[in-house]
C-alpha cells in the first residue's frame, strides 16, 4: 500500500523552483553508472494543485537499493582522514590523454547556489580552487550558475564548449534528464568530463562522483526510526519536493521499510518552509500522538521540532541532517535523533579528481564517496569541531585543512 501524500502550501520564495524540479523526473536508473543527485533544494507548490510526476513514476528500484544497501558497509580505498579522495574499488579511467604540462582552465557549470548545503559546498569548493591555483594545478575556474534552470543550464554548457577556451568540464546537473545531451555534446570535445552530485543519463563523462546515495540514506533513516519505536506508531514524514531522484529514493526506502515493520507513515511536501513545516506537525498533533519525525532533508528540522514544544507534545524520535541547525537543536533537547549525511565534502572531490586527471593518474569511473551518518554518541565531536559555524553549516563539510579555515566558513563568505 502507498500512504497518502498530503501538499502544504510552501513558501514564495521556494515557488519559482518547482518548474525545474518536477522535470528531473526519470524512470531509469539514477546511479548505476549514470546518475547520481542532489541535497536539498526548495521548491513550492499550491495546495490544490494536480498530481505532480512524481507520483506517476515508480522510485523504487531493487537492485539499486541493494547495491546502496550493502555499500553502506563497503571498505573505502584511500585515507579516512580525507574522506573526499576515498572510493569504492571499481573500475578506473585511464587519464594518460590529458597528461598537461602547466595549470589549466577549468570550466564549472553549477546548477545553483539556492540552498545552504549547496553554499556551503560552494565555499568549500573555492578555496580547494585556491590551493589547487597555487599549486599550479588548475590557472582559473570559470563558472556559470543556472539559478535552477535546466534552459539556462543547457546554455552554459554550450556557451563553454563554444566559447570557453575550457581544458576541463565540470558540472553539476540541475536535473537528471535534460542536462543529458548537453553532458554528451561535452564529452564530445574529446576534454576531461567530471560530474558530481546529480547525474545524468550517460556515462560519457571521465568520472562521476557522488556519495552513496538516497536509498542509503532511506534506509539508515528507517531503521533507526523503526528500532527506536514501536509497532503501530505513527511518523510524519516531511520532504521537500517531488521529482528528485535521490529524495524520491530516500522516500521510497523509508516507506518500504515502515510499511514492511508496521509503522504508520504519513508525508507531506514542505518545501523546508518552516511556517508550513509547524502547521503540518501542530495538525498531526491534534489528531493524535505522533512517535517520530522523518526528513529527507534536514532543512526546517528546528521547525519541527518547535512545533511539539509548543503543542507541549513529548519530543519524537527524530532523524534530520548534519545542519548545525539540527545538530545544536538535538543536544539542547535531548531528543532521540539521528543526522543522516549527503556528503556535503564532495564539492572538493571534483577539483581534485582534476588534479590527477591533469596528471594522468586514473580515476574511478564512478566515484563513490562516503555517507556515514552522525549519531548520538558522535554529536558533541561535530559540535566542537564546528563551533563558531553558522546555523546554514554542515557539520561534514570537509574543509578543515583548506586555506582560509575556519573564519571563511563562519563568515560565510559566498564567492
Amino acid at each position: 500500500m502507498r500512504h497518502k501524500i498530503h501538499r502544504a502550501p510552501m513558501a514564495v520564495a521556494s515557488a519559482l523552483l518547482l518548474g525545474v524540479f518536477a522535470t528531473s523526473c526519470s524512470t531509469e536508473d539514477p546511479t548505476g553508472s549514470t546518475t547520481g543527485t542532489d541535497e536539498s533544494s526548495e521548491t513550492s507548490e499550491s495546495p490544490d494543485a494536480s498530481e505532480s510526476p512524481a507520483e506517476e513514476q515508480e522510485w523504487f528500484d531493487q537492485e539499486l537499493y541493494d547495491t546502496q544497501f550493502e555499500q553502506r558497509s563497503a571498505t573505502f580505498e584511500g585515507d579516512p582522514e580525507e574522506p573526499y579522495l576515498q572510493y569504492i574499488d571499481g573500475e578506473m579511467t585511464d587519464t594518460a590523454e590529458y597528461k598537461a604540462n602547466g595549470p589549466m582552465k577549468a570550466c564549472f557549470a553549477n546548477a545553483s547556489i539556492s540552498n545552504p548545503w549547496r553554499q556551503t559546498g560552494w565555499i568549500t569548493m573555492n578555496q580547494q580552487l585556491k590551493d589547487l591555483q597555487d599549486q599550479g594545478v588548475i590557472s582559473e575556474m570559470e563558472t556559470r550558475d543556472a539559478g535552477d534552470d535546466d534552459n539556462t543550464q543547457i546554455a552554459d554548457i554550450d556557451y563553454f564548449i563554444s566559447e570557453g577556451n575550457c581544458d576541463a568540464f565540470i558540472i553539476s546537473p540541475n536535473s537528471t534528464a535534460a542536462m543529458t545531451d548537453a553532458v554528451e555534446r561535452a564529452c564530445e570535445t574529446g576534454k576531461p568530463v567530471v560530474v558530481f552530485d546529480r547525474g545524468v543519463q550517460t556515462d560519457c563523462a571521465t568520472t562521476f562522483i557522488h556519495p552513496i546515495g538516497g536509498f542509503a540514506w532511506g534506509i539508515d533513516t528507517a531503521e533507526f526510526l523503526i528500532d527506536n519505536l514501536e509497532e503501530g506508531d505513527k511518523v510524519v514524514a516531511l520532504r521537500i519536493l517531488p521529482g528528485v531522484d535521490v529524495l524520491e529514493q530516500r522516500w521510497a526506502a523509508a516507506e518500504k521499510l515502515f510499511e514492511e515493520n508496521g509503522i504508520e507513515a504519513v508525508d507531506y511536501f514542505t518545501g523546508a518552509d518552516p511556517t508550513e513545516i509547524k502547521k503540518i506537525i501542530t495538525d498531526e498533533l491534534g489528531k493524535g500522538e505522533v512517535q517520530g519525525v522523518w526528513m529527507d532533508a534536514g532543512d526546517g528540522a528546528v521547525a519541527a521540532i518547535e512545533a511539539f514544544e509548543d503543542f507541549g507534545a513529548d519530543y519524537p524520535v527524530m532523524t534530520g541532517e548534519d545542519e548545525m541547525s539540527f545538530l545544536r537543536k538535538w543536544e539542547e533537547t535531548g531528543l532521540t535523533g539521528l543526522a543522516p549525511v549527503y556528503s556535503n565534502f564532495q564539492w572538493r572531490t571534483p577539483l581534485l579528481a582534476l588534479q590527477k586527471i591533469f596528471a594522468g593518474e586514473e580515476v574511478p569511473k564512478e566515484w563513490v564517496l562516503p555517507q556515514t551518518p552522525i549519531t548520538e554518541d558522535e554529536r558533541a565531536d561535530y559540535l566542537e569541531a564546528n563551533d563558531g559555524m553558522p546555523d546554514g553549516h554542515y557539520a561534514k563539510f570537509g574543509g578543515e585543512n583548506l586555506p582560509g579555515y575556519p573564519e571563511v566558513w563562519q563568515e560565510r563568505q559566498i564567492p
